[in-house]
């Protein structure tokens, strides 16, 4: 039996794409392409329930550079109802669990808009500035749609959309 010579250079031209996919680093999936992202906070969970804590609504924007840095600035309503603001710079781990899909990050700034009487509700507020460190994984549903969920220190969690663009 002939081989037809059209055959075998299909053969060769999937092997050496497949080879060259298998190389391909996970970036390669879109996943951990740098960009903006739109970050929408709808709510928040508390670990206590104080009478004075209301819903919370977080709106962001935020970096993802190549080198997997990630700085941004979100503004929000507060627990306790006061325009809030948190900028921030921090870094990002892709594709844990061996998922691509699936990340990490680990954001510090100043949070602003903590004021009386609950100043005290932010480490080292003054005059309503404070520090904030905020830990956070994610899922990334498509290389431009993640959920995530941040935790707010010994506060709670929020939930957030993030849409790159």
């Amino acid at each position: 039996m002939k081989a037809c010579p059209g055959a075998i250079c299909c053969y060769l031209v999937a092997m050496s794409a497949q080879a060259q996919l298998a190389q391909e680093p996970v970036v390669q999936a879109g996943f951990s392409q740098p960009g903006w992202e739109l970050v929408v906070g709808p709510f928040a969970v508390h670990f206590s329930n104080e009478d004075d804590h209301s819903s919370v609504f977080l709106l962001g924007l935020e970096r993802n550079q190549s080198d997997n840095v990630i700085w941004g600035l979100s503004v929000f309503r507060n627990s306790f109802g006061q325009t809030s603001a948190y900028a921030y710079y921090g870094y990002r781990w892709d594709g844990l669990f061996g998922n691509p899909a699936i990340y990490a990050k680990l954001s510090g700034g100043i949070i602003y808009g903590y004021k009386y009487p609950y100043e005290d509700k932010v480490p080292f507020n003054h005059n309503g500035f404070g520090l904030g460190i905020i830990p956070a994984i994610g899922y990334r549903l498509t290389p431009n749609d993640a959920l995530q969920v941040g935790a707010l220190g010994t506060a709670g969690l929020i939930f957030t959309y993030n849409r790159k663009f």
